[in-house]
């Protein structure tokens, strides 16, 4: 059966991990937990650096100068598409780097605004996520009542 070298891996799987399975009596946010997420975060932001420097490595190896005009312009709005698509992952692999930060100082997995457990299932779909469910909820419904 042919696979496709190129579809993304969902999160847990990139980092080689299944979902986290609490023990009885584990607190919240307890070393092993922690460990999980820093796998987890450690992984994607490997994957994110790795795609940045393959776009360099293809620009460079892709750079020409095109005599037509409309192969030229053709390059420049992928390479365009290109660069926004890692200015976007350079953004986030900052933000996974606040979030390991968030764990090294006691601080993850809690809602920055009301102060809950934000819970593993959601932090496993989203590992930089800093606001519980609830919150965020009321977030993006200020944000569309903002815009609107």
């Amino acid at each position: 059966m042919p696979t496709n070298k190129h579809k993304p891996l969902g999160i847990l799987a990139l980092a080689g991990v299944a979902p986290y399975q609490e023990k009885a009596g584990e607190e919240y946010m307890e070393e092993p937990q922690q460990e999980h997420f820093k796998k987890i975060l450690d992984a994607w932001r490997l994957q994110l650096r790795e795609e940045v420097d393959r776009t360099v490595t293809h620009m460079q190896d892709e750079a020409a100068n095109f005599p037509d005009p409309v192969d030229r312009a053709a390059q420049e709005e992928e390479f365009s598409l290109e660069l926004r698509t890692r200015d976007r992952e350079r953004k986030l692999i900052k933000k996974i780097e606040k979030t390991l930060q968030l764990i090294e100082d006691d601080d993850f997995g809690f809602c920055k605004s009301c102060g809950i457990e934000i819970g593993i299932r959601r932090l496993e779909a989203r590992p930089t996520a800093d606001l519980c469910i609830e919150c965020k909820t009321l977030a993006e419904i200020k944000e569309r009542q903002m815009a609107g």
